[in-house]
């Protein structure tokens, strides 16, 4: 029983060092490892010394500091390829940023996060563009009301943190106007947000939706926010068509 209790706590301070370093998005050394999952420097040695021999880790930069290896890119790069919706997602991201010179975005919930799936920048020189796997407050997001649609007022206050409703600025989103906002997006078939986070953007977002209509992922376009009303709406037309390609839901449901 005692070799299954280490071995189960193994596995644990594992992840846990593969969860701190998506966290932290940089090498981090062993001193910091060894605080953050709270394990003792020799046990965090043994561990990371089979991640790096695995090639899930190995060294970057001074100190004994360590990162993801490339063997971590190999699985998700077979993930992607190997899981279908993603696979196809990939593509409809690249055709919109090709065919809009925007930013595109795939996007899907973590939890009770929005997180970036898959990004491709567009062709401006100014870029716009977000990292791919931060978990993000959805109400800070037009993706977000689109993926938490399908859940009621009650359902929504259960679900998200009552902190998410404050963005960085500090301003406080009400939460029974973003339950609103989660209807109206629902019954029109895309969210529109502006200078949420960033008060230079738009962010336009498409529903892919399940065979009942739920929406299981977002493809997103994100635009300046002087962009013409003309082109805002050749914008939307081209993101929803991507979006019923993706779609499992015959066209007509929730507006595609």
């Amino acid at each position: 029983m005692a070799g299954v209790t280490n071995r189960e706590r193994g596995i644990d301070r594992a992840v846990a060092i593969l969860e701190h370093l998506q966290a932290r998005r940089a090498p981090v050394r062993m001193g910091e490892l060894a605080k953050a999952i709270g394990a003792p420097r020799s046990t965090l040695y043994e561990i990371v010394g089979r991640l790096t021999t695995a090639g899930i880790l190995e060294p970057a930069g001074e100190g004994g500091a360590v990162f993801f290896g490339r063997a971590v890119h190999y699985y998700a790069q077979t993930y992607v390829a190997g899981v279908d919706l993603l696979s196809r997602a990939r593509r409809e991201v690249l055709g919109l940023a090709t065919e809009t010179g925007e930013t595109a975005q795939f996007c899907m919930l973590d939890g009770d996060k929005y997180v970036v799936m898959l990004n491709e920048p567009g062709r401006r020189t100014f870029r716009i563009t977000s990292e791919v796997g931060i978990r993000l407050p959805i109400p800070w997001t037009a993706s977000g009301r689109l993926l938490v649609a399908h859940l009621d007022a009650a359902g929504i206050a259960g679900f998200i943190p009552e902190e998410d409703f404050t963005l960085p600025s500090g301003e406080r989103i009400d939460p029974a106007a973003f339950v609103a906002e989660t209807g109206a997006a629902q019954a029109r078939g895309y969210a529109v947000t502006q200078e949420l986070v960033d008060r230079f953007t738009r962010c336009l977002a498409a529903p892919v939706v399940d065979r009942d209509g739920r929406a299981v992922a977002t493809l997103c376009l994100v635009t300046p926010l002087d962009t013409p009303a003309e082109r805002h709406g050749a914008l939307l037309d081209t993101l929803l068509a991507a979006a019923r390609r993706l779609s499992l839901a015959p066209p007509g449901v929730v507006g595609l």
